[in-house]
């Protein structure tokens, strides 16, 4: 699975407040004033959105700043401090001098250490997000989330290094299985993703027979698509946000709308992010980005096994030898970097992915001025920032600016024109 749709796909699992219409932001504790949308040029926006709208948006996205340049430094330094030294080595060491419990203590400290600084700062978001009235989950269903999410991340993280290091410490070309594996891997998860973790963390429940869902159906039908259901996911116990997405492979193919989605949108506006959603189907963005991560992920770990295996970082982590579990760390810190490296290349890759949904959404619905009306609405609803900054939007942005796919919308022409 390809970053960007590993990215989704996590967001779907975990309840996000976010939504595929407009780019996920976090918000500051209180509104600027309504003055010019910066970035993307200082106009953009400001004819479909109020200048009320704007400034909430912004404030919004000027909140998600810190909490996300957190978020990053922590992914980032954390591994570097204990991979680039031989701190890591010794706290892994500690659990023991037997193989297993070695490879046990690198997956618990790998996965646990980083909780006490990660998730405050995603209480922090959560609370911003409640000040402009995006979160309808209490602490309680939060916290069980979070401890849901590391009783999925636990035994994937365990079982890759229980992995990694036995054929490391067997095999000559130990590299070479490891990369096999992980093509391998990223396969399986993008086939069960929607049938083993989606329902973790969400209820989905069959839409009531009636026009709306015929309607989706028979767009689906018109699009060349083979559709199993069309389901309802409890978002509303988690977000105001609105949403919907076409997810999982021939028979297990289904479209997910969220309750607030059906609650608050019109028909004809459902139908346009169906749409969209079903552009990733015809352009077979998932099986391709399902392939391209597979050859992505054994082509990184063939960069890593070089990386880790190198005697400077090795004397630096404290190890002889990368087969010793206690380089763990020294393998988090390799991986870390190489995201950070990879991470823009792959949102860049997303927004031009979505930028083609945009345009099939249009040529199959032939409704320009729906397709506007449903960006707005899913940019107020989800509180984005019609114009953000170029920068962050660049580093930073999945999806291509509210302004930006309204103007789009505008200079469409129907196919043949």
């Amino acid at each position: 699975m390809s970053e960007p749709e590993r990215a989704k796909a996590a967001d779907r699992a975990a309840g996000a407040e976010g939504a595929d219409g407009a780019d996920r932001v976090e918000g500051a504790d209180r509104v600027d004033g309504a003055d010019p949308v910066e970035g993307v040029g200082s106009a953009e926006g400001a004819a479909d959105f109020t200048p009320e709208q704007i400034a909430r948006g912004r404030a919004l996205r000027r909140g998600v700043l810190p909490v996300a340049a957190g978020s990053s430094a922590v992914s980032l330094a954390l591994p570097l401090a204990l991979g680039l030294t031989s701190g890591g080595a010794r706290l892994i060491g500690a659990f023991g001098d037997g193989w297993a419990v070695r490879v046990v203590g690198a997956g618990l400290t790998l996965v646990l250490l980083p909780l006490p600084l990660t998730l405050p700062l995603a209480a922090r978001g959560r609370v911003v997000r409640a000040r402009f009235g995006l979160v309808t989950q209490g602490w309680a269903g939060w916290a069980l989330d979070q401890v849901r999410g590391l009783l999925v991340s636990l035994p994937l993280i365990l079982g890759a290094l229980f992995a990694v290091y036995a054929l490391a410490g067997t095999a000559r070309w130990w590299w070479a299985w490891a990369a096999l594996g992980a093509a391998g891997v990223t396969f399986l998860l993008s086939f069960a993703a929607p049938l083993v973790f989606e329902p973790l963390f969400n209820t989905f429940t069959p839409m009531e027979p009636g026009p709306a869902r015929d309607n989706l159906l028979a767009l689906a039908a018109r699009d060349g698509v083979p559709v199993r259901e069309v389901l309802v996911a409890d978002a509303s116990r988690r977000t105001t946000a609105l949403n919907a997405y076409v997810s999982g492979f021939g028979r297990t193919r289904r479209i997910v709308a969220y309750d607030t989605l059906l609650s608050t949108a019109s028909p004809r506006e459902v139908e346009l992010v169906v749409a969209h959603e079903l552009g990733h189907v015809v352009h077979r963005d998932v099986p391709r980005g399902t392939a391209f991560g597979a050859l992505g992920a054994a082509a990184g770990v063939c960069v890593l096994a070089a990386v880790v295996t190198w005697s400077p970082l090795l004397d630096l982590a404290g190890v002889a030898r990368f087969a010793d579990p206690r380089s763990a760390w020294l393998l988090a810190a390799a991986a870390s970097v190489a995201g950070a490296i990879v991470g823009p290349a792959g949102r860049a890759l997303s927004r031009r992915i979505e930028r083609r949904a945009d345009l099939h959404a249009l040529d199959l619905t032939g409704d320009p001025a729906e397709f506007i009306a449903m960006q707005r609405r899913l940019t107020v609803a989800n509180v984005g920032d019609p114009a953000p900054p170029r920068l962050p939007h660049l580093l930073l942005s999945t999806h291509p600016t509210p302004a930006a796919r309204i103007a789009a919308a505008r200079a469409w022409r129907p196919p043949g024109t």
